[in-house]
């Protein structure tokens, strides 16, 4: 099925999400994040791009840690400050690991923020987590692609979500996958 079907499928409420598979851990220790490293940003920053295959081999621990300390971990200790901008600090959205990264906001942690503000900025600090995914991906030559298409509800229900929570995005990150090499004939 092609990526246009699939959309005109998902707009009509036809495409559902397949269920997850296998056994889930509720927590995994990972290592330190090391912070050293990668690729100068500007180039970092040429080889952002989103990719849709992905090879099977699940990511080191070191790797996951990085990864998911470029999405929103702490760079300022002392202030508690993160790699991402958050809503007067309230630290709103929460990454989940599964087959994706899943970014759920948690709108109950922005009392100070109007109400009306809300949503907004916690997308914004969301777009903020996924761009810094997508630097760190290219920096360690990984695919990934934001999946800002997906059943909310079901995939809320599934996390057991409270009402004050809403996921926002996910990002699947993985190896790039191998691609064939062309032919002389058909590179032509």
């Amino acid at each position: 099925m092609n990526t246009l079907t699939k959309m005109a499928l998902g707009l009509l409420g036809q495409l559902k999400p397949e269920p997850a598979q296998g056994e889930a851990a509720d927590t995994i220790v990972l290592p330190a994040a090391n912070m050293s490293g990668g690729m100068p940003l500007m180039q970092a920053l040429a080889q952002r791009q989103s990719q849709r295959e992905f090879a099977p081999e699940p990511l080191p621990q070191q790797m996951l840690s990085n990864l998911l300390w470029a999405a929103a971990g702490l760079n300022r200790p002392a202030l508690g400050g993160r790699t991402v901008p958050s809503a007067l600090n309230a630290q709103e959205v929460d990454i989940y690991v599964a087959l994706d990264l899943i970014m759920v906001a948690d709108y109950a942690r922005m009392k100070r923020v109007p109400v009306a503000q809300r949503m907004a900025y916690a997308h914004t600090c969301a777009g903020a987590m996924a761009q810094n995914v997508y630097l760190y991906c290219a920096s360690e030559e990984l695919a990934t692609v934001i999946r800002a298409w997906l059943d909310r509800d079901a995939l809320a229900k599934a996390m057991g979500l409270g009402t004050e929570q809403q996921v926002l995005l996910s990002q699947t990150v993985g190896r790039k996958a191998p691609y064939p090499l062309l032919s002389a004939s058909a590179a032509s």
